[in-house]
């Protein structure tokens, strides 16, 4: 028998929601009863396809564009939140970029900003935005960040992706420690290897490298992600902030020589 979680009543905001880890997790809290916020950056189509499922399961769910880079979208967000739910209960960072390998000394300048500007200066900016409100919560409130187990092992190639992903594992301790006065808990979930569509296709050797390396033998999903996400928000996590939950199948306690 599963865990039944109850987020009845509660206002989850969710990040880069319009597909894949986002789209799942956001259905999630729905199916549990929470109203859920649904933001997305440049794909409506698929955010409004999304809150029309969630609002077929009887929750309230609204969409909203914003580039979380930018502190006038990111207020503007916050406001709509605000005004249309009175609060936030829950903030899942989840937007992100994951762009192509770079060598460092043949990185411009302006890919590193753009993963710093997406992976850390919009958690920064949503945190500080989301604690203001939860900060009013008699119950206060929850933070979820999705960093990647590339914040801990790097890859090579990767440095722009690996620091900004390493950046927010200490942010969420630094911001922890910070909001904790005012019941506010905030915790990271760090995926490895996430099957989406054509994955196999796209890169199957690293598939059946990750398969072999793996104790568990298998990728996972993006209802892995959710269910961390769900169990970090919920009652059952109520003493645990400031900590990193790695959701990689075992991948990262492999051999490493």
């Amino acid at each position: 028998m599963g865990i039944a979680f109850d987020f009845q009543d509660k206002t989850i905001l969710v990040t880069g929601a319009s597909g894949g880890i986002g789209k799942c997790i956001a259905r999630s809290f729905a199916q549990a009863g929470g109203n859920v916020i649904v933001h997305y950056h440049t794909n409506e189509q698929r955010a409004e396809e999304l809150v029309s499922e969630l609002i077929s399961m009887n929750v309230r769910s609204i969409n909203v564009c914003a580039d979380l880079s930018i502190q006038d979208d990111v207020d503007r967000l916050f406001h709509k939140v605000q005004k249309e739910f009175g609060t936030v209960d829950v903030l899942i960072n989840n937007a992100g970029l994951y762009l192509s390998s770079f060598p460092i000394n043949d990185m411009p300048l302006e890919e590193w900003q753009k993963l710093m500007d997406a992976n850390l200066n919009s958690v920064f900016l949503c945190t500080q935005s989301a604690g203001k409100l939860m900060s009013k919560n008699k119950e206060g409130g929850t933070i979820i960040n999705i960093s990647s187990v590339e914040g801990m092992f790097p890859v090579k190639g990767h440095s722009h992706y690996n620091t900004s992903k390493a950046g927010l594992l200490m942010f969420t301790r630094s911001s922890a420690q910070e909001l904790g006065a005012k019941k506010i808990r905030v915790n990271t979930v760090s995926p490895g290897l996430i099957w989406k569509k054509g994955l196999e296709e796209e890169w199957p050797e690293g598939v059946k490298a990750w398969q072999r390396n793996s104790p568990l033998g298998s990728i996972g999903s993006p209802e892995d992600i959710a269910n961390a996400c769900m169990f970090l928000a919920s009652p059952l996590a109520k003493w645990i902030t400031g900590a990193n939950l790695v959701v990689d199948g075992g991948y990262s306690a492999r051999v490493f020589y």
